[in-house]
């Protein structure tokens, strides 16, 4: 790989990942706030894609935004709806729900597993043609992925500073204190996760409105992507306000599909990037520990040292 390739790998690199980073700053609501482990992420993220796709090929490239959104909202109801109302503990609720979207969106899609967009207006194809013969034509994808992270940003700093946003976050660290204080857990958690599968399923949309087709499989291991990419967002700003943090999910999430992007470049079998999504996974999560136990390792180390010179 030399230099001349960098500029290319690296926009797409945050491309993917302002992609993805909606997902992410939605685990960041979900997860991190209101500290609820969603696993319909997955099955939440190809329903904004199939919903989305429908709605821009039925000509309403700009309704289809607003109508994957609204689908994730759904989404996010049911989630909570099981959590709250019928007893079902939080990573059950979520499993159940991807589980059941799978045969859902296959429905959405028309009873198929691919949807070809290449004929369709999308808001990708319109800027596209809005931008033909300025220096920013090549950069359309990275405008429209930039202008949807910040605005989900900017809305996570202002919302979660409300009495509804304190509320949530109240939920998520102390329920019990928030049922005293005269809060209904339930209704937090349902506003908390239908907000934030909305912004997964705008991710999904938005990527495979940039990729100008659909697949069932879409969204397969992006749980997994953006656990990884909040938890390395979270080591690089673990501490600071709101924004800060927020801003820190969407560089995790940059740095996340940097790697991919390089894995891919170097001819890595698509079939091993799962293992590299583990791997990464594995790291971030493991690191701050390792990074604990390191100093108490290096004693050890130093007493054992001594030990033998006593000898």
């Amino acid at each position: 790989m030399n230099f001349a390739d960098m500029g290319p790998l690296i926009q797409t690199a945050l491309e993917l990942g302002l992609f993805s980073a909606l997902t992410v700053l939605a685990l960041y609501l979900s997860y991190t706030m209101l500290n609820v482990c969603d696993l319909s992420t997955d099955g939440c993220f190809t329903m904004g894609a199939t919903v989305g796709a429908v709605v821009a090929i039925s000509g309403h490239p700009y309704l289809s935004i607003f109508a994957a959104m609204a689908a994730g909202m759904l989404s996010g109801l049911v989630v909570a709806f099981l959590q709250t109302k019928m007893g079902v503990e939080s990573l059950l609720a979520g499993i159940i729900v991807n589980t059941a979207w799978y045969s859902v969106n296959i429905a959405i899609m028309g009873n198929s597993s691919l949807l070809n967009m290449n004929k369709t207006d999308t808001i990708f194809s319109i800027l596209k043609e809005k931008l033909e013969g300025t220096f920013l034509a090549s950069s359309y994808k990275l405008i429209i992925a930039f202008v949807a992270v910040a605005l989900v940003v900017t809305f996570l700093s202002f919302f979660l500073k409300t009495r509804l946003g304190l509320a949530i976050r109240a939920t998520g660290n102390n329920p019990d204190m928030v049922k005293s204080s005269s809060i209904n857990p339930a209704f937090t958690t349902i506003v908390g996760l239908c907000i934030a599968n909305a912004f997964t399923a705008l991710s999904g949309c938005l990527l495979a409105q940039s990729q100008k087709s659909v697949n069932i499989d879409i969204g397969s291991g992006m749980v997994t992507v953006a656990l990884a990419s909040l938890l390395i967002g979270g080591a690089i700003m673990s501490k600071g306000g709101i924004t800060r943090r927020a801003i820190g999910a969407v560089i995790g999430a940059f740095l996340f599909r940097l790697v991919y992007t390089i894995a891919l470049r170097f001819n890595m079998p698509a079939y091993m990037l799962k293992l590299v999504s583990s791997v990464i996974v594995i790291i971030a999560i493991s690191g701050p520990y390792l990074k604990k136990q390191f100093p108490l390792l290096q004693r050890r180390m130093n007493l054992r040292k001594l030990n033998r010179e006593g000898r």
